[in-house]
This record gives structure tokens, sequence and C-alpha cells, in this order.
């Protein structure tokens, strides 16, 4: 178990990726930044997140053949470190890197974060660049047969090697020294190259040498559950999905992949259910949209996700977030489940419908979700020994998306739930 305290409850923030894909620049991160600051932090919002490729150059200009634009022009420092792009994020001019963007996300009461992908540029591995606090050379710890197969920028490491973890140290140094808060890694959660594993460690690590207290996100999932004690170890979370949309059949199978992180949720420790698809997403893919789930769906997402106690991470383009929208994820007695609720399980599931029950950690009060996983409305029944209740008599049902009270006198509960919708009742007696 990770035993540090970066992560205490489940990190909740906007990440650029759903949006902007590669395309993110300095002022769109500051205005989703401020909606944050005005609308969002006071219910545990708090992270900002700068995804994938913020240090290259002419991002999204070759969309119709590229995702990530091969052997292009990145902005890197002599000791083979990626930094910024000038041209999209101004403020990290002359070696500023990310500092001044960190400290006015800081300066908002709010935490800031990063996306990087395994390795080391392989740029920099072919023009032998320096390597900070190590007389190696970016090729003498670079592996090119460790490549990511969706994304080209990046080398593995040759992890045994002297100058390896050298480079790890010194870009998390420089991350620590921008006042960097959340560290999304990439290409390295489901193991696809054979050093992963290692690379999890050296990022560890890393975090530990520059003295910040920075969470570790990994990414891209499913996550290995026979190896869920190495990231429980070494990380605050990780992915137990590939990227996830606004799709009912990757919802759906979310229940599944729940079902079998469901005993491995701890204080600082959090198998990550991936980004909501909420709101406008899409543009930097060149199909900007309001999500396809229907409010039911997003009501099944949300329940499943806080009773679960996944991390939370908006995709949407939040100055664009409608008044739906915006109460759905400001729920005060919703988000209550990811700070103080704890042991969630399953209790049933089939084709049908699925149950999941949670206690909270300071009153004396049950959660229980009830999902209709059916394309149809109708009736769901819980009989009380099935939450190991003797009967349900004199306790209180309180509904929490639409407040609806209860006093149920017997021992079987029952309640209609819409097509692909969920409740959530907080149990009280």
């Amino acid at each position: 178990m990770n035993k540090n305290k970066f992560a205490p409850t489940p990190p909740m923030g906007w990440n650029s990726y759903d949006y902007y894909d590669t395309t993110v620049n300095e002022e769109q991160v500051k205005a989703n930044a401020d909606y944050m600051a005005a609308h969002l932090k006071d219910y545990g919002w708090k992270y900002v997140v700068v995804d994938i490729e913020w240090y290259a150059y002419d991002t999204g200009t070759q969309r119709n053949k590229h995702q990530y634009i091969p052997f292009w022009k990145v902005e890197m420092d002599e000791y083979s470190r990626l930094l910024p792009c000038p041209d999209r994020f101004p403020s990290s001019a002359n070696g500023q890197g990310f500092k001044p963007l960190a400290d006015y996300i800081h300066s908002l009461g709010l935490k800031f974060g990063i996306h990087i992908m395994r390795g080391i540029p392989r740029i920099a591995a072919h023009m032998q660049t320096k390597l900070y606090g190590t007389n190696r050379t970016a090729n003498e710890i670079a592996n090119p047969s460790s490549i990511c197969f969706w994304n080209p920028d990046m080398y593995g490491l040759e992890v045994d090697r002297e100058g390896a973890q050298e480079y790890y140290n010194s870009i998390f140094e420089l991350y620590a020294q921008w006042g960097v808060d959340f560290v999304k890694c990439d290409d390295i959660c489901r193991h696809d190259m054979k050093s992963s594993e290692k690379e999890i460690e050296m990022l560890h690590k890393a975090i530990k040498h520059s003295g910040r207290p920075i969470v570790l996100s990994l990414s891209p999932g499913p996550a290995l559950i026979n190896k869920a004690w190495h990231y429980e170890k070494y990380s605050n979370m990780w992915r137990i999905t590939d990227d996830f949309w606004d799709s009912w059949p990757l919802l759906l199978n979310m229940f599944e992949r729940c079902e079998l992180w469901q005993n491995h949720v701890s204080e600082g420790c959090y198998p990550d259910c991936d980004m909501l698809p909420l709101g406008y997403i899409g543009k930097g893919f060149g199909e900007e949209r309001y999500t396809r789930f229907t409010k039911e769906e997003q009501i099944t997402m949300m329940t499943l996700w806080c009773i679960f106690r996944s991390p939370l991470m908006i995709g949407a383009e939040l100055p664009k977030l409608d008044q739906w929208t915006l109460e759905l994820i400001t729920n005060e007695k919703v988000l209550r489940l990811l700070t103080h609720s704890s042991g969630a399980k399953q209790i049933m599931r089939d084709s049908q419908q699925a149950i999941w029950l949670s206690r909270d950690t300071e009153e004396n009060a049950y959660y229980l979700a009830v999902f209709n996983l059916s394309d149809e409305k109708r009736n769901i029944s819980i009989v009380a020994d099935e939450i190991e209740l003797e009967s349900f008599h004199g306790y209180q049902f309180e509904e929490l998306w639409t407040n609806e009270i209860l006093e149920v006198q017997d021992s079987m509960f029952d309640t209609e739930v819409s097509a692909h919708g969920a409740k959530l009742y907080r149990l009280t007696f």
C-alpha cells in the first residue's frame, strides 16, 4: 500500500484531453481553471491537468492523418527534458517552464497537473543530448525497441543502466520547481512493454527524490489485477480501462471492471475509472459535440464512480457547462461518498440490474446504489438480508439525486428505475 498522504481522498479535477486532445493552450487552461475556482472548487474539485503533448509544436494541424505527428518539433532543454511549447504556453518562454501557469493555478486555490509519456524523448537519444545529474547521455539510457505503439514521441528506458534513474529524478526535480502537484504518466499502466513495471518504481523513487508531494496517476488501462499490489505500493491511481468515452456499452462494461477492483480501494490508492465525458467534448478531435450519454446514463456514471470511489476527472469544456450538468457534478450529498464512505461492494449483478452498498465513515448510514442495466424502465427489489440487515423497518431512505425521502416498513424495498438509470439512497435509522 502506498503510504504517502498525497491523495487522502480520490482526486477530483479537470483534464484537457476530452475536449482539446493535443491542442490545449495556456489561455484555455486558465479559462477552465477560472471556471473551476468560481463554480466547482467549493465542492472538492481542485486539479487542473494539462494532458498530452504540451511540449509539441503544430499539434492538431495534421489531425486527418496523425493524432501525434511523428518526429515533429518539440521543445526540450539541454538535459533532454521536455518543456512547454512556447507557441501555446507563452509564459513558459525564457526557461520559465510551467511555473508561471502553475503559480496562476495555485493563486486560485487549485492544484496543477501535467501528462507525461513513459521514457525519454526519441529526439534526445538521436541527438545524444546530456542528462542532468550524470555523465551519461540520452542515447545510452534509451531502449530503441521500447516504443509506445500509439505515440511516437518517446523511447522507454534501459532501466538497469546508470543514468536511467537520474533522468527520471531530473524531470521530477524540474516538475517540483515548476510547482506540479499531479503527474499522469501514460504508456505504462497496462505494462505494454517489459520495462513498464520497473519504470513505475523509478517514477515513485523520482517523486520521493523531488521532495514534493506529487500525485502519480498511471495510464492507460486496463490495469492488471494480478499486479494490484504493485500499483498500490508505487502509485496513487491507475486506470482500470482503456480510454472511456460516452458510449453505453463502455459504461455497462465498467460494472464488471469495478467488481474486479472493488477490494483494492484504500486511502491514497484508487483504481481509476477514467474521465467523465460530460458536457461539450471532442473539439480537438474535429467533432465538438454534447455528450452522447442520456441524463439517466450520466447519473449512472456519477453514481458508480462515486460509490466505487474512483477519482473524478471532467473532460468537458467547463465554461460551456449547462446548469443540469453543473448540478450533476456539484451534488454535495453524492460527492460525500468520495470523502466519507468506505467498503463499497457489489451486492449483485446480472444482465438487468446491479446493486452496490457502502457505509458512511462518520455517521451511522449506509449508501445503496441501484442500477437498471436494461433498456426498459423496471422495478428493482432489494431484500434487507442482502445487505446484512434484519429489516428495513425504521430506516429512512433518502434518494440523493431527487431528495425524495421514503419510509420502508418491512424487509423488502422496491423502486422503479429508468432504463440505463440509477438511484442512490442514503439509509439512516
